[in-house]
């Protein structure tokens, strides 16, 4: 893997690329998208390219440095993330920490990243520093970074990669050079799907549709939950304001986990957009087996229903994000969407 190799991202690959030639790097970048679109690709590829010694500035992607940095063990490029995702990766068990890992990097791992930051490189002339999930370091440990913002070591190049770029303090912002990452297009997303997963072309796409441009999304999507799509659709348009135990049941059943609740609230929210579409006279459903359904429900429901539908998804999905019950959280949004009918 080299910047590029990084496929779908051609504005900001071709920056990072201007800024090698032109010896113009700044010394930090703020990797800024959706989650599996790229961002920590481009983020090995460019701390290849700063760290190979057989194309400088460019990464061959094949020499023992490069392939040290593709595998987290290069001894001039630290890699800074949650203890949770550490675990998650397979690069830690939970028994190597006291406690449960936590969710957010913390200020003494940003302490420890800078007293590395203070050495001197072993193998290459410049360091890189990789800070994954950035978005989720405490209040501390920014308050902390920003120190290594603000006067930066010599030959040194920060590289944070963040889902979220609101959470991070407008002081650390405004210091990087931020590199903007857009959803993939649904085309190359579902060719991937299709080729690394083996599916079937209909599958690979809904799942990229529901994915929204999230090539990784889409490889973890559950395929067990797609089967279920065409159930989950029927149920939740047969639920009635007059009778509760369907609405109470449906939220059991797919309030398990939060896994199971994200993935029945993504294919409500893409469902909801099909209908909404079909409404408005577009074409292109993501669910075209069910556009009968989709018609009727779009000839009963007006814009201002559908959009509220959209809202109160989106708001259960952020309620989830936020640790809350995923059983509670399909139950509100349902019991409030019906009695929101009912009136």
């Amino acid at each position: 893997m080299t910047l590029a190799s990084v496929v779908g991202q051609p504005r900001a690959i071709d920056a990072l690329q201007a800024a090698l030639r032109s010896g113009t790097l700044h010394h930090a970048y703020l990797f800024a998208g959706p989650e599996g679109v790229g961002k920590e690709l481009a983020a090995v590829g460019l701390a290849q390219a700063l760290t190979c010694p057989e194309q400088p500035e460019v990464g061959c992607g094949k020499c023992a440095s490069c392939l040290r940095v593709a595998k987290g063990l290069h001894p001039d490029v630290t890699w800074v993330m949650p203890e949770e995702e550490r675990v998650a990766r397979g690069l830690a068990g939970r028994s190597d920490f006291t406690g449960t890992p936590s969710r957010d990097i913390r200020v003494e791992q940003i302490r420890g990243l800078q007293e590395r930051l203070s050495l001197h490189g072993l193998e290459s002339r410049r360091k890189v520093a990789l800070i994954t999930s950035a978005h989720r370091m405490n209040e501390a440990a920014q308050n902390a970074f920003l120190k290594t913002l603000e006067e930066p070591p010599a030959d040194t190049t920060l590289i944070l990669i963040a889902a979220a770029m609101d959470k991070l303090l407008p002081t650390i912002r405004s210091r990087c050079s931020k590199v903007h990452f857009a959803p993939l297009p649904v085309d190359l997303v579902a060719q991937r799907v299709q080729q690394e997963r083996k599916l079937d072309p209909q599958t690979a796409a809904l799942a990229a549709v529901m994915a929204g441009g999230s090539l990784g999304r889409a490889l973890s999507l559950d395929v067990d939950g797609l089967a279920q799509r065409k159930e989950i659709i029927t149920r939740f348009e047969a639920l009635r304001p007059d009778d509760a135990l369907p609405v109470l049941r449906f939220a059991e059943e797919y309030g398990g986990s939060r896994e199971d609740a994200e993935q029945a609230l993504a294919l409500l929210s893409l469902w909801t957009r099909d209908v909404a579409l079909l409404k408005a006279g577009g074409e292109g459903l993501a669910n075209l087996d069910l556009k009968q359904l989709a018609s009727e429900t779009a000839a009963r429901a007006s814009e201002a229903e559908l959009h509220r539908r959209g809202y109160l998804i989106e708001r259960a999905l952020g309620g989830i994000a936020r640790n809350g019950s995923p059983r509670l959280q399909l139950e509100r949004m349902l019991l409030e969407l019906l009695m929101r009918e009912v009136r």
